[in-house]
């Protein structure tokens, strides 16, 4: 038996093995790819969102090329209840677990809710009937996000939550929205949010800050904070939690392999710039999309999807008046018009798919060669678990809810503008 054989005997979740019982799969807790990260050191793995078929296949076929672990990803704003991609929180992993069979993918995936957003009270109601729902659909991990609230709420929130999500999971916490040079995360609110989660036994694999980036297409050239972001993973060192890059579409490499080197960063976002590639438009090195004089996407020809489909696209698009970043909203009503289109046209988009993402795990992400590290400790483990990677250290008696407001309120930060930054 060889070691990838064993490995999916021992190293598939419960929730997984149920729904997959005779897969070949091997999906695991996100907790694996964080640690593979580690022990390679300076190395990040792709969280991809898979916006459409096409992307979460090539993405496949990159990490399988790069022999590398990856992460295949959706958000709650794209795969919610309210979503829109037709790729969502419950059909995502049967998605991959197909495609794994398919095209004998063995490198090791997990299946990640991103930004499964907390807003209100109201939210946590729901949640706590709908995380379990995720899991039963064979999510492996998760971002519960309630950084859209004051400090406070935000971290009563995750202790509200994280009962709900198995202890096996990978998880990911957030403080400080993602929403460009604005609301900056300071390492005050980071040491709040992980210290409390802390004196409640509760670990998370990765903390994202909002370090400078923006979701979608980021023009303003502002991008990462890298000493920003050193200074914040220093200080949370000793609580072993890694970093989680949002917004990598729109950094450039070279700024992106300096968080490889200087941070504690082991998963990095990676999401419009994949669909824009699928679909066939003109990128540059950051993944952003490319605009002509007239402020148009450029579409290049013969890649990507017919250019019948892409008129038909920007025809739509321009009847419901989305501009460049909404565009995304045209994944959910074309999603089978993509999947109708001649194979050799699938293929096309699949392939620059895999082509941008093995270069950014190979050359940018110093991901190559994970899977191994993942698959041995797995075996090293013999559990689909390998546990926290860190132990309490604060008192819990000094973090129960009435404390954690009077601690939050000497809290000075600036939580920048109002406004919708999801995903």
């Amino acid at each position: 038996m060889t070691d990838f054989e064993k490995a999916i005997e021992t190293g598939r979740p419960p929730n997984v093995a149920k729904l997959f019982p005779n897969s070949k799969a091997l999906i695991v807790s996100g907790k694996y790819i964080d640690l593979a990260m580690l022990r390679k050191g300076n190395a990040v793995s792709m969280a991809a969102n898979g916006r459409n078929h096409m992307v979460i296949r090539g993405a496949l076929k990159a990490a399988q090329r790069a022999n590398s672990v990856i992460i295949i990803e959706i958000a709650k704003s794209e795969g919610g209840a309210n979503a829109y991609c037709a790729v969502n929180y419950w059909n995502i992993a049967r998605q991959v677990d197909a495609i794994c069979n398919e095209l004998n993918i063995t490198i090791p995936v997990a299946i990640h809710a991103d930004h499964y957003g907390i807003k209100n009270e109201t939210d946590i109601e729901a949640a706590k009937t709908e995380i379990p729902t995720l899991f039963d659909a064979g999510m492996t991990s998760i971002a519960i996000d309630a950084s859209h609230m004051p400090d406070d709420k935000n971290l009563l929130a995750s202790l509200e939550l994280c009962p709900f999500v198995p202890k096996w999971a990978g998880y990911e916490t957030e403080v400080g929205e993602i929403k460009g040079k604005e609301g900056l995360s300071t390492v005050e609110e980071a040491l709040f949010l992980i210290q409390g989660l802390n004196a409640h036994n509760i670990f998370p694999n990765w903390i994202a800050l909002n370090n400078g980036t923006t979701h979608g297409i980021e023009a303003s050239g502002q991008g990462i904070q890298v000493e920003l972001t050193k200074e914040i993973h220093e200080a949370l060192a000793k609580y072993n939690v890694s970093g989680a890059q949002h917004g990598t579409s729109g950094n450039s490499s070279d700024r992106l392999k300096e968080i490889v080197a200087k941070t504690r960063t082991t998963k990095a976002n990676v999401a419009t710039a994949l669909q824009m590639i699928s679909w066939g438009l003109e990128v540059n090195d950051y993944g952003n999309a490319q605009l002509n004089k007239d402020g148009n996407f450029i579409k290049v020809k013969d890649a990507g999807v017919t250019e019948t489909l892409w008129a038909e696209m920007t025809a739509h698009a321009k009847e419901k008046g989305l501009k460049r970043g909404n565009y995304k909203k045209l994944s959910l009503p074309f999603e089978n018009k993509l999947l109708g289109q001649p194979k050799e046209i699938r293929e096309r988009m699949v392939t620059r798919v895999e082509d941008f993402v093995y270069n950014m795990l190979v050359n940018v992400l110093n991901a190559q060669d994970t899977a191994p590290i993942a698959i041995e400790t797995i075996l090293k483990t013999g559990s689909y678990d390998p546990g926290p990677k860190a132990e309490r250290i604060e008192n819990p008696d000094e973090w129960t809810p009435e404390k954690i407001v009077e601690r939050a309120a000497s809290i000075v930060s600036d939580k920048g503008a109002e406004g919708d930054f999801d995903d």
